[in-house]
This record gives C-alpha cells, sequence and structure tokens, in this order.
C-alpha cells in the first residue's frame, strides 16, 4: 500500500504526486512499463474525444475529457522527470515564457488594430523564435503528424502569405482538373501504384489541390471531408435497407443497379430536404 491520503477534492499538485505513484515501484505495473512511444496513440485518441465533447458542448463531457487529454501530457512529463530531461514545471513555464512572448501587444508595448494582426505578428515572432528564416523552412516545420489534408492545407496557406497562389479558386480549379486529367493517364496507363507519376502521386496532387482551394475559400478540408462521409453513410444504408427489403444482397445487384439505389436515395433525401 502507497503513502497516499485520500481527499474529496484535488488540487494541482496531487494530480502530479498521483501521476508520480502510478510510476513508482509499487504503484502500477502497467503505468511503469509505458514509454512515449506506447501511449502515443492514446494522446491522439484522447484529444479526439475531447473535440468530439466540444463539438457536442457538452460540459460533463468535456470536463472529463479534457482531464485525460492533461493525464497524457502530465504521463509524458513524468516519464521525462525520471529521465532528468525536463519537469512537468518545465512544461508550464515553457508554455507560460511562450505566451508572454508572442503577446507583445498585452505584455509589451507593441500596438495592434485587430486580430488578424495580432495573427501577423504572431507568425513573426514564432518564425523568428524557431529560427525560420524562410516560408519554405516554416513549412518543413510542419509535423508529419498532422491529418494529410491539414497539413496542405497548412502548406498552400504559409506560401500563398508569399505570393505564391492562384488568382481565385476558379483558377484552382482548373489545376485541379488538369491533376484529374493526370490520375486518369496513370490509371489507364497502369503499373505500380508507387511509381513515379504513378496513381499514388497523381492522386496525392490531387488532393493537395482540393486542400489549396479548401485554404483559399476558407472551407476547413477535414471538415468538408466528414461532411462527405456523414452523407455517404447516410445514403449508402438507405441504399442497403431498399436492398433488403427486397430480399438482395447488394454484392448480387449490378454496377447499373448500384448506381440506380444510389440516386434514388439521393433523389428521396433531395426530397426531404429541398434546401440542400
Amino acid at each position: 500500500m502507497v503513502d497516499f491520503q485520500r481527499k474529496a477534492r484535488y488540487g494541482w499538485e496531487d494530480f502530479l504526486n498521483i501521476m508520480k505513484i502510478l510510476r513508482a515501484p509499487g504503484g502500477c505495473p502497467w503505468d511503469a512499463e509505458q514509454t512515449h512511444g506506447s501511449i502515443r496513440r492514446n494522446f491522439l485518441e484522447e484529444t479526439c474525444e475531447a473535440l468530439d465533447a466540444l463539438d457536442r458542448d457538452d460540459p460533463h463531457d468535456m470536463c472529463e475529457e479534457l482531464g485525460d487529454v492533461l493525464m497524457q501530457v502530465a504521463f509524458h512529463a513524468q516519464i521525462e522527470r525520471e529521465r532528468g530531461r525536463f519537469t512537468m514545471d518545465d512544461v508550464v513555464d515553457g508554455v507560460a515564457q511562450k505566451l508572454v512572448y508572442r503577446h507583445p501587444h498585452v505584455f509589451g508595448d507593441v500596438q495592434v488594430d485587430g486580430s488578424e494582426q495580432v495573427l501577423a505578428n504572431w507568425d513573426v515572432l514564432k518564425r523568428k523564435e524557431k529560427g525560420q528564416a524562410t516560408t519554405a523552412d516554416a513549412i518543413d516545420a510542419l509535423p508529419r503528424t498532422l491529418p494529410s489534408l491539414w497539413r496542405a492545407e497548412k502548406t498552400a496557406h504559409k506560401a500563398a502569405k508569399v505570393g505564391f497562389k492562384w488568382d481565385s479558386p476558379l483558377s484552382a480549379l482548373e489545376k485541379l482538373e488538369e491533376e484529374v486529367r493526370e490520375l486518369r493517364e496513370a490509371l489507364e496507363k497502369g503499373g505500380p501504384a508507387d511509381a513515379p507519376h504513378g496513381v499514388q502521386e497523381e492522386l496525392g496532387d490531387l488532393l493537395f489541390m482540393a486542400a489549396t482551394i479548401a485554404d483559399m475559400t476558407k472551407v476547413d478540408p477535414e471538415e468538408a471531408l466528414h461532411g462527405a462521409c456523414d452523407k455517404f453513410c447516410a445514403r449508402f444504408r438507405r441504399v442497403e435497407e431498399t436492398a433488403a427489403k427486397e430480399d438482395r444482397p447488394l454484392t448480387d445487384c449490378t454496377e447499373e443497379e448500384l448506381i440506380a439505389r444510389w440516386e434514388a436515395a439521393k433523389k428521396e433525401k433531395a426530397d426531404k430536404n429541398p434546401a440542400e
């Protein structure tokens, strides 16, 4: 039994002490075995659950899920404390120093005219802080762990800030259509998908242009794709239901029949929601 005093309500220091006890001899065997790599996915999953709670505006779940994210931060910080490289205090100090440095209009004498200028100053200060001398440096610094559509959108956005952009979304759409043609050529040519100018490369170019148009139109590409997934799922469910009523598995349907069922589901949805 570890030396620990139970309380009706725990504070910040209690929380950090609990993490320390869990990792220490006599604590939890599972917690003690974990590494940055072994709990890496947990961090992502807890963040997604927190975002889901935020999207639902559920205060109870928000409080719980934000706590789970905080636990992941503390877990990684405790691992580093044991390795003698940094502590949670260093994490807190680091982010506090960053906030003060990047808000000179609050903590200094810099004057700003609005939020757009705040963001512009933030980018300048961030690049100076990170030693990013060029826009290419800033683009290279984008983490590869970002969802690829977000990474593409951010890449295009940073390039556009220094004038590397299309005149309008419609002119960018022409480039997207060009990428569609090149993807078609790759499919017609066949060969390994990962060959130079193969399907993988051309599909990547197409998706990058789609993300670029999303940035130009101020549309979140991840939200747009999630919306498309939701729409597909609803229509597919209707297709499956109509096939089941006829006792006809979808695997027995021809391509023409599947398309007809899909169009019927699409029309049915449009009739119920004419504004969509």
